[in-house]
């Protein structure tokens, strides 16, 4: 797989054909595999994988934590794996990180947990002061900045982590499974929060997660990696709509509008039967998802047709619908309703068929 065709001034990273090895030669292990891959700058960029994909290790290699075996891991023009201690403490000023389970000093107030970074590196108080409040502020938390980490809750928690991670005015925000320890509602809100920052600070944000709904919802950009390989990679919508890749399809199994109903499942076979129907799923992208296109169909093909599930819901804040149908699964219909589909830019993908 080549990398991406932009040019390096328009991506906040870039891995060139990056390899990591853990363990020794003859008992090595290969967390991430010749990975290509650019992340565009301004852009909230998703990579999305099964557990031991190999998603933690290709972030660290972004901030220095680890080095790569082989290959280039380029972060704002620099190679990272040349840097020295010094290099690497520079770049992780300008490479802010939010964790998973906050990493949030008890004995701290919020206001200190936010202040630490900038107290390690040698702000005076006065300084301090000035960066720590209005980020309190931007994370809604103004009210709780003596607060203790006990006396906060779990969403409350993580916005600290938030305005920690952008104490140093960092150009790239990194997200390690963020979202993965909050309820469903903190999480909308921590991920309204990172559009935000996002939108208003101009800020690369590379997240990663397993969770599909969280991708969906935040990310305008998606890599997905199985076993250390990126497989698939694009526009969230475009690969979330019409993914490519057997990981992808499965990752994305468990959808709204992408799980068959239960009773629709048992009942499918593979191979048509007279007078039977066909089952099929109908994806609508952009205008068409908001246009009746279901009663055009029905006056195109001249028949009922059951609307078996359905939703319709945003990705990248993109119109989005997805249909199971059935209807008669007769060649001239299928015909019919196979270029209505055509004509219309809509995917149709047949599920099988029914009695």
């Amino acid at each position: 797989m080549q990398p991406d065709p932009k040019p390096a001034a328009a991506n906040a990273v870039v891995f060139e054909n990056v390899s990591k090895r853990f363990g020794a030669e003859g008992k090595s292990f290969t967390a991430v595999d010749a990975v290509d891959f650019a992340v565009a700058r301004g852009s909230i960029t998703g990579i999305i994988g099964r557990s031991g994909a190999g998603k933690s290790t290709l972030i660290r290699l972004v901030n220095g934590l680890e080095r790569p075996t082989s290959g280039k891991v380029i972060v704002d023009g620099v190679n990272v794996p040349d840097l020295d201690e010094a290099g690497l403490r520079a770049l992780r000023r300008s490479v802010g990180m939010i964790f998973q389970h906050f990493n949030l000093l008890s004995s701290r107030t919020a206001y200190g947990n936010v202040a630490l970074p900038l107290e390690i590196a040698g702000f005076d108080r006065d300084a301090i002061r000035a960066r720590v409040e209005p980020l309190l502020d931007l994370v809604g938390l103004s009210d709780k900045r003596d607060r203790y980490p006990a006396e906060l809750s779990g969403g409350q928690k993580q916005r600290v982590g938030i305005a920690r991670a952008l104490a140093t005015q960092p150009k790239l925000l990194l997200s390690d499974e963020a979202t993965s320890a909050l309820d469903p509602e903190t999480t909308q809100s921590i991920l309204e929060l990172l559009k935000r920052i996002n939108a208003e600070l101009g800020l690369t944000v590379l997240l990663i997660t397993h969770e599909m709904e969280v991708v969906k919802a935040v990310t305008s950009d998606v890599a997905v990696i199985d076993r250390g390989v990126i497989v698939e990679r694009g526009r969230t919508f475009d690969v979330f709509t019409r993914p490519q890749h057997a990981t992808t399809r499965a990752l994305l199994a468990g959808l709204p509008g992408s799980k068959l109903p239960t009773a629709l499942a048992s009942s499918l076979q593979p191979q048509k039967a007279a007078g039977g129907r066909v089952a099929v799923r109908v994806t609508f992208f952009g205008a068409t998802a908001e246009q009746p296109l279901i009663s055009q169909l029905i006056q195109t093909l001249g028949s009922d047709i059951n609307i078996i599930a359905g939703t319709v819901d945003e990705i990248g804040g993109e119109p989005y619908g997805s249909l199971i149908i059935a209807y008669s699964a007769d060649d001239a219909t299928t015909a019919k309703a196979d270029r209505f589909f055509e004509m219309n830019g809509l995917i149709a993908e047949v599920l099988g068929y029914v009695a």
